[in-house]
């Protein structure tokens, strides 16, 4: 295997990039394990500096980083940029606030004093896609790297470019060598340092296969692991919503990166009341996707990251019409260069069909209908995934109980789209995975929660 980079808007090849040798492998494991000895001992006010100057060099440099993302992975370069500024308030996020999620906590007892620290881990192995090649790598890295621990990337193939800026970003702003590592390597050799017993855990966003094979090497050695393994979120459209903030909320929502991100609009279910009104306002915001080059600030749907994501999307689509549902929209893969596929809407989709129970990874909306609130809250958790969700309702307590206790989700929005936030903890149930990133919850995943007592 090589990590090759394809322009996935013309299909050129960009640059192709070898996996490194066994023997570097092994190095870089002892490498990171020996930056962590020191790296551990350093203060927060150290660790906090240096994340704030990649936050500076993140927003200096945002023209560069963005083209390097939609060169590699087809997004927007409007959607790139705000990528690239949203990993700099991540920075800046974190190093305000680390320390303190990061305190001891005292605990009265009858005698003596007792408290809770927490200590780092060591070296983690971080597994990351490339949907959101910068945005995923730093959102684990920046919180694992101020509690203590160092890091191993290993990036998806398609974004070596990405992979390399991330690491060169990190050490430009200080940080020792080693510290953070991107590591050139196959699937094969990450479940090889996975086993190193220097390496203390793993984090992984991507497939569930993906997230199996890492839970089970390193459930067999009792390492910790964190993952996040996309979603088929459900929209629900009560009878009393605003129709027009649903279509235009489910709409970006489901368009967003290319329709290439887990927590979109997947399988938007809409209460049979309003479902004809809604479907007319939902057709016309997915009809409005500009397909144009995603170097120009005019694009708003890029082309999919590459030709064999866009040729499974299609053969769910196809599945999904064969076994009954109606195409409104799109469908169709267009003539000429690069990986498009246009903003697409299937009707009258039910369990059963590929459109309901696999997760669709690009530009195509599952809209279901329901016969009222019970029905549609029992076909949202009628799937294996739990990422993210969302309820629109003019009634906020109706919403809120939905919310709160209703939906089988790591997240649910309230009239509006499900967004990740480093202030708010993101993750998934079951078959999307468990753990948790950002915010409190975030840091402390790969720390060693400790409690001390003196008597």
């Amino acid at each position: 295997m090589e990590y090759k980079a394809i322009n996935p808007a013309t299909g050129e090849e960009l640059c192709t990039v070898a996996c490194i040798s066994s023997r570097e492998l092994e190095n870089a494991g002892e490498d990171s394990f020996q930056a962590y000895l020191k790296w551990r001992e350093t203060d927060f006010e150290y660790r906090a500096g240096l994340v704030r100057s990649a936050a500076d060099i993140l927003r200096q440099n945002s023209e560069k980083y963005a083209g390097i993302i939609t060169r590699e992975m087809g997004k927007p370069v409007v959607s790139a940029r705000g990528e690239i500024d949203k990993c700099a308030r991540l920075c800046d996020f974190y190093a305000e606030h680390a320390a303190g999620y990061l305190s001891d906590e005292e605990v009265a007892l009858e005698s003596g004093r007792s408290f809770v620290t927490c200590n780092p881990l060591g070296p983690v192995l971080a597994v990351m896609p490339w949907n959101f090649p910068f945005w995923q790598v730093l959102r684990f890295a920046v919180p694992a790297l101020l509690a203590g621990n160092t890091c191993l990337l290993k990036h998806a193939a398609n974004v070596p470019g990405c992979a390399a800026e991330v690491e060169k970003v990190l050490l430009q702003a200080g940080l020792p060598r080693a510290v953070f590592s991107t590591l050139f390597i196959n699937k094969d050799q990450a479940l090889e340092i996975l086993g190193d017993r220097r390496i203390r855990g793993a984090t992984l966003t991507g497939s569930v296969s993906a997230g199996r094979a890492i839970a089970e090497r390193a459930g067999s050695m009792l390492k910790k692991t964190v993952l996040e393994l996309g979603g088929s979120d459900p929209y629900l459209v009560l009878e009393d919503a605003d129709l027009d903030l649903a279509a235009r909320t489910c709409a970006a929502s489901r368009l967003m990166n290319n329709g290439q991100t887990c927590i979109a609009s997947k399988r938007i279910i809409v209460v049979q009341k309003v479902y004809d009104g809604f479907m007319d306002l939902f057709l016309q915001e997915m009809a409005r996707a500009n397909m144009a080059d995603p170097m120009h600030d005019d694009c708003t749907l890029g082309p999919m990251a590459r030709e064999d994501l866009r040729r499974e999307l299609h053969g769910q689509v196809e599945r999904s019409v064969g076994q009954g549902a109606r195409l409104e929209l799109g469908g169709y893969i267009p003539e000429g260069p690069g990986f498009w596929y246009p903003g697409t809407v299937l009707s009258g989709v039910k369990p059963g069909m590929p459109a309901f129970e696999e997760e669709l990874f690009g530009p195509a909306a599952a809209v279901i209908s329901a016969d009222d609130e019970r029905m549609a809250i029992e076909l949202a958790n009628r799937s294996r995934f739990g990422l993210g969700s969302a309820v629109f309702t003019r009634d906020i307590e109706r919403g809120l109980r939905i919310a709160s206790r209703e939906i089988e989700a790591g997240s649910c929005f309230v009239n509006a789209m499900v967004q990740s936030d480093p202030r708010l903890p993101f993750g998934g149930i079951k078959d999307s995975g468990y753990g948790r990133e950002l915010s409190a919850q975030g840091i402390r995943e790969f720390t060693n929660i400790k409690t001390v007592c003196v008597k």
